[in-house]
């Protein structure tokens, strides 16, 4: 478990094939200093278990499914990476809870600089749409953010925005981020929940499942 609070910005040194998937090698000294076999490790979100390590680095298994469907399937040597650390029991939870399972892809379709801060409008697929609102919380490669504005449920090209102020623009990845750059989402635990709920209730009684 996760909280969305990026603790150091991370880089791709090696990625080497692993049957039908990846073992990338990841230089995160902060991450790396104590990290033990076993544990998790978000990187730009995605949950990822060390299967070895040195003093600022560490290494990890993606198999394919994860490759398919998240950005870290189009990483290459080089690519900058946020890392967290799983959430020790009983620390303060100062973001939101994150899983490190992605949803889906989205593409960035408009950066807003502004004088102290940047708004990213993002694009993200349809299925996804229905849970993300207003004020509510949202995974942008591990980040926890605030949504601060979505597209009408009429919208074919559905969209959300995030305001990053200072302190993310500096110590993530998503300070650098361009038009057309993809990013990996997770959308709220408890909106998927919700949804799964309705869809029952709304099933026929009686019907398959």
């Amino acid at each position: 478990m996760f909280t969305g609070i990026i603790e150091e910005i991370g880089e791709i040194v090696a990625i080497a094939p692993a049957g039908d998937g990846w073992r990338l090698t990841v230089r995160a000294p902060r991450a790396a200093e104590d990290a033990v076999h076993g544990e998790s490790i978000a990187v730009s979100g995605v949950c990822l278990t060390v299967v070895g390590s040195t003093a600022d680095s560490f290494d990890t298994d993606v198999m394919k499914q994860t490759l398919d469907v998240a950005a870290i399937g189009s990483a290459t040597i080089g690519t900058r990476v946020n890392i967290e650390k799983a959430m020790p029991v009983g620390a303060r939870l100062g973001g939101h809870i994150v899983q490190g399972h992605v949803d889906g892809i989205g593409t960035v379709v408009e950066v807003r600089p502004g004088a102290q801060w940047s708004v990213l409008r993002i694009s993200l697929p349809a299925d996804l749409a229905p849970l993300v609102v207003d004020k509510g919380s949202i995974s942008v490669d591990g980040t926890s953010l605030t949504v601060s504005a979505v597209s009408a449920p009429t919208d074919p090209s559905p969209w959300f925005e995030v305001s990053l102020i200072p302190e993310t623009l500096a110590a993530t990845t998503l300070g650098g981020r361009a038009v057309g750059d993809r990013v990996n989402l997770e959308t709220d635990i408890l909106a998927r929940h919700v949804e799964r709920l309705l869809a029952f209730r709304a099933a026929p009684e009686g019907g398959s499942r």
